[in-house]
């Protein structure tokens, strides 16, 4: 087969995506780099892969199915192999390839690699931002070394190592009455139009949130993007649950909104480091998950979270 392992990683991705045009947003190269690996995979197969259609994106076909198939044991098989020689070589790679949860990209991503660089090596940064699901979907694909996001829903691929604990809070309009409370009850935020951060296993925790009272709240606004839940707040459109707060030099919030506690005890989901390499972490994925505890440790609960100042203890990981 004369497709290396980065072009089987472009037509899987075509493959999940369904659109050639996701694909390329996706990894962060060309359409026709994209284009060329699949007519390269088609050559080899003697078969289309995709079928092409315009406006609609592309759709496997049977043969395509069989070829992702096996494109994927062999990708998982590459994964494999870079795990058993990483201790070997014992070094930093060139290029860091980390998945985080979208949110994260803005939130404190940027800040935490700037002291991974600072204190580990002057690597490149190669950073997807996805949902809960995609995430994993790329770890196993080998697309990414490790991924950072919360342990919520269902996590299926890889070992997990928690770093912190992030409770929900209310996120409110600064002319909202509960906005001059030091904390809300969850009871009060369900009475509330509410704007609901969307994603996938996001919206499910969160309104999970509320099937302590039986009673959910009324979502007059969905949105994908942390920053439109903070907008569309500001804008009256209801108030939202988030979990983390910016940090650092991320954008803060405007002069609109508002965060406070909830009194209720929720359980709180933990950012957590995924990788592949199980007991067997290569120096790389060590140091990273070193940084990232030191970086949580120092901006210290009242900095990356929202809650009542007795829970801040339970926090952090060590």
């Amino acid at each position: 087969m004369n497709l290396t392992i980065r072009q089987l990683r472009y037509v899987c991705e075509v493959a999940n995506l369904g659109s050639v045009q996701a694909a390329s947003k996706s990894l962060h190269i060309s359409q026709s780099s994209i284009l060329a690996a699949i007519t390269l995979a088609e050559g080899e197969m003697g078969a289309r892969i995709f079928e092409r259609r315009p406006a609609r994106g592309v759709q496997v076909t049977p043969a395509g199915e069989r070829f992702i198939s096996a494109a994927r044991i062999m990708l998982s098989a590459a994964t494999e192999f870079d795990r058993a020689i990483g201790d070997l070589a014992d070094r930093v790679p060139k290029v860091l390839r980390i998945g985080c949860f979208e949110p994260f990209g803005a939130l404190f991503m940027p800040e935490m690699l700037r002291m991974y660089i600072d204190n580990v090596a002057d690597v490149e940064i190669d950073l997807l931002e996805g949902d809960q699901v995609q995430l994993q979907t790329w770890l196993g694909e080998g697309l990414i070394d490790l991924a950072v996001l919360y342990d919520i829903g269902s996590i299926t691929t890889g070992t997990m190592t928690k770093i912190c604990k992030v409770p929900a809070h209310a996120l409110l309009h600064v002319d909202d009455p509960l906005a001059a409370r030091d904390a809300v009850w969850l009871s009060e935020i369900a009475t509330r139009p509410f704007v609901l951060l969307d994603m996938p296993q996001t919206a499910t925790y969160l309104l999970t949130l509320f099937d302590i009272l039986a009673k959910r709240p009324d979502v007059r606004f969905h949105t994908r993007s942390y920053e439109t839940v903070r907008s569309a707040v500001a804008s009256g459109f209801g108030m939202s649950i988030l979990n983390m707060r910016p940090i650092g030099r991320a954008t803060s919030d405007g002069q609109g909104i508002v965060r406070r506690p909830i009194l209720d005890e929720l359980p709180p989901p933990s950012v957590i480091v995924l990788d592949l390499y199980g007991n067997a972490k290569p120096l790389f994925v060590r140091l990273f998950i070193e940084i990232i505890r030191r970086f949580f440790r120092e901006v210290g609960p009242s900095g990356f979270s929202v809650c009542v100042e007795e829970r801040h203890p339970s926090l952090i990981f060590n």
